[in-house]
């Protein structure tokens, strides 16, 4: 996806293991990667909106 929010280039990847659900977010201009597993019945948008802010979090922390 593009620009999410300000963040520029961010894509997402999900993947299902068993009743559960592995959400990864890369942001492509610093190659940061953030993960986390979830519910597998979580709505996709909610779990994109977690990652964003988990991105967000770590993005602000690697500055300082």
């Amino acid at each position: 996806m593009t620009d999410q929010e300000g963040l520029g280039e961010v894509l997402f990847e999900f993947s299902r293991v068993g009743n559960v659900m592995r959400v990864s977010a890369l942001h492509v201009n610093s190659n940061t990667e953030v993960s986390m597993v979830a519910p597998g019945a979580a709505p996709q948008a909610a779990l994109q909106a977690a990652m964003l802010q988990k991105l967000r979090y770590v993005l602000a922390k690697q500055k300082g």
